[in-house]
């Protein structure tokens, strides 16, 4: 069952184990979305290009847990529109 089907049957929504599993959900996302960076990130040093933009990424990725919205939010469709598919990719709730 999907949290919707559960509040819609009487049941609500722990929000703080709802946060924790989100940013769990961005923790998986992003450790193959680094592993990606390193990869582009070292054959931009085998040809000497500008890294700026690779290290950006990685650290938004870093950062991304740690998003004040995602504590911010006090309903489901909150937490799940905080989903920064941006730097995350597709959301995992759609």
């Amino acid at each position: 069952m999907d949290l919707h089907t559960l509040t819609t049957m009487g049941f609500g929504i722990d929000m703080a184990k709802a946060k924790q599993i989100h940013k769990n959900n961005i923790r998986t996302v992003r450790t193959e979305k680094l592993a990606e960076l390193d990869i582009e990130f070292q054959r931009a040093l085998e040809t000497s290009a500008d890294t700026s933009a690779i290290v950006a990424k990685k650290q938004a990725l870093r950062d991304a847990p740690a998003d004040s919205t995602i504590d911010a939010a006090t309903t489901d469709a909150e937490l799940k529109a905080q989903w920064n598919t941006d730097i995350l990719g597709n959301s995992p709730y759609s």
